[in-house]
């Protein structure tokens, strides 16, 4: 289902993966440590029934406003529908599973695939989508996931509960909660970490000022660290980001102890501050709006913050960290646009893509904005189609999609 020329088949490694890992017997040792990794899973990321595939299997999800959920191949052009779940208001993914807030809570649809990064290689997987089933809860969900699909935790801040899921199990088909935290807010986070998570903890009046370690059963560690009204998480090829007022924990693991960074915003800087990060899986460099002044991109490396201002105001914003360092944004008239992260110039700009969906706030609401190595992805609910934009070539649209259901939101999966 889709207008133009298909995409060709990828035949490179996507840089799709989360952070550092033991690579494969034989292979090269990992460049740096593997500052917050999962516990690794046996067999490289594959479970039962699952088929290891030469490429990535670049999946887009649909589900509209009523819940339909159908899935796009990218490469193939393929396309399945698997039912219903409740009307989304919100979806977050980890590059396979795809997480719907709904008035039931956080309903799980398994895309059945996904990749297993081992930083100078990678395996691809293809499995059996379906529907996992939903963790009961209300209030809009803050999903924060892991580097693997198939190992460690998905935490879920729901209500006021801190919720952390088990990756294997939700791997074989079963929603297993592994803790489940009253965190005494209704704001707040909790990511996984190791074999762990950090958790938000707040004050008598309710407001979070600090994050604490939480072990898989629960116990409280002492390892503790200042994080006023923590909001925003990302895990990066480095370790553990969490957004604060002031700037960002950067959390590693040394020898099965976390390790707390604070990287504050540089001295001076009146930007607004970042609330939601997003780039490419698994690399070190992110993203974050600023604001009506531009963009952050935080160098999770480097332990700093670059302010980039912008002409144009933006709705969302995605780095790709490649070696161009492109940046991917899109703009409050629709258009995608394109910048540099080392001089911030813009380098392309689409024509606008999305206009009736901007003159509607709820539609707006589910527009995405996703990026991988070659491509990124921007969802137009009203105007039917997501388009896949050629970033590297001006922002050119290289495709416009249809799905088989209504793209009221939509999360690229198989990276």
């Amino acid at each position: 289902m889709t207008r133009n020329l298909p995409r060709h088949r990828l035949s490179i490694a996507l840089g799709a993966g989360a952070l550092l890992l033991a690579g494969c017997a034989g292979t090269a040792p990992a460049a740096e440590p593997p500052a917050s990794s999962s516990p690794a899973a046996d067999g490289h990321g594959s479970v039962a029934g699952a088929a290891q595939v030469d490429e990535p299997p670049l999946q887009l999800v649909s589900i509209d406003e009523d819940g339909a959920v159908g899935v796009l191949d990218l490469l193939d052009g393929t396309a399945v529908e698997l039912g219903e779940i409740g009307a989304p208001t919100a979806v977050a993914t980890d590059g396979r599973y795809v997480f719907a807030t709904t008035e039931a809570g956080v309903e799980i649809v398994d895309s059945g695939t996904w990749t297993w990064d081992h930083v100078d290689h990678f395996h691809y997987y293809r499995a059996d989508p379906r529907l996992v089933g939903t963790l009961e809860g209300s209030g809009t969900a803050a999903v924060s996931t892991g580097p693997l699909a198939t190992a460690g935790a998905t935490g879920i801040f729901l209500g006021a509960d801190a919720v952390l899921l088990d990756n294997k199990a939700l791997s074989n088909g079963e929603i297993v909660e592994t803790l489940r935290l009253d965190a005494g807010s209704a704001d707040g986070v909790i990511a996984p970490l190791g074999a762990g998570a950090l958790v938000s903890e707040a004050d008598a009046d309710g407001r979070v000022q600090s994050l604490r370690f939480v072990t898989a059963e629960g116990d409280q560690a002492e390892a503790e660290t200042p994080c006023v009204d923590a909001e925003g998480t990302i895990t990066t090829r480095v370790g553990l980001v969490v957004g604060c007022a002031d700037g960002a924990v950067l959390a590693t693991v040394d020898r099965g102890e976390p390790v707390f960074e604070r990287i504050p915003y540089p001295e001076g800087t009146t930007a607004e501050r970042a609330t939601a990060f997003d780039g490419r899986k698994g690399r070190p460099t992110i993203a974050a709006l600023a604001g009506e002044r531009g963009f952050w991109l935080l160098d999770t490396r480097e332990r700093a913050w670059r302010l980039v201002e912008t002409e144009a105001p933006l709705l969302r914003v995605a780095a790709v960290d490649d070696a161009d360092g492109h940046v991917v944004a899109l703009d409050a008239e629709g258009r995608v646009r394109v910048y540099l992260a080392e001089t911030g110039a813009e380098i392309g700009a689409s024509e606008p893509l999305l206009p009736q969906t901007l003159a509607d706030a709820d539609a707006l609401a589910g527009v995405s904005l996703t990026v991988d190595a070659q491509r990124a992805y921007v969802n137009a609910p009203r105007e039917g189609v997501v388009h896949e934009i050629a970033y590297a070539d001006g922002a050119r649209v290289a495709r416009s999609l249809e799905t088989p259901t209504a793209p009221a939101f939509v999360a690229e999966v198989g990276r």
